[in-house]
C-alpha cells in the first residue's frame, strides 16, 4: 500500500510542476523561433526565475521517487498510474489559469482515469 501511495505521488508532483511552467512561460510570453538569440534568452530568463527552478527541483524529486517505486512495483502496473496527470493537469489548468475544458475532453479524460482504475484493480 506504501508502494502504492508513492507511485501516486509521481503524476502529482507532475502535475504540480507543469502547472508551475506554464506559470513561468505565461510570464515570457509567447516563444517563436525566428530570432537566432530567442533560444538563449529564454534560457536566462528560466534559469533566473525561481519558480523555473522550483519545478525543476520538483522534476528531480518525483524522478527519484519514480525510480523508488519502479524498484518495486511491475512496470505494467506502475506506468499507467502517471495517466493520472492527464486527469489532474486539466482540471487545475481550469482552476488556476481559467483554461476552459470541452465536454468532449472531459469525457476523454474520464475514459483514461477508468482505464487507470482497471490496471488498479488488476494487482
Amino acid at each position: 500500500m506504501k508502494t502504492l501511495l508513492l507511485a501516486l505521488t509521481a503524476p502529482v508532483i507532475g502535475t504540480i510542476g507543469q502547472l508551475l511552467l506554464k506559470h513561468v512561460m505565461r510570464s515570457v510570453g509567447p516563444v517563436g523561433l525566428t530570432d537566432r538569440a530567442l533560444p538563449w534568452r529564454i534560457i536566462q530568463q528560466l534559469v533566473l526565475n525561481p519558480v523555473f527552478l522550483l519545478a525543476v527541483v520538483l522534476y528531480i524529486l518525483g524522478f527519484i521517487i519514480w525510480l523508488i517505486v519502479l524498484s518495486k512495483l511491475d512496470l505494467s502496473y506502475a506506468y499507467p498510474i502517471l495517466a493520472l496527470s492527464y486527469g489532474f493537469v486539466p482540471l487545475l489548468s481550469m482552476l488556476a489559469f481559467g483554461e476552459h475544458i470541452s465536454p468532449m475532453r472531459w469525457a476523454g479524460i474520464a475514459i483514461i482515469c477508468v482505464g487507470v482504475g482497471v490496471v488498479g484493480l488488476s494487482r
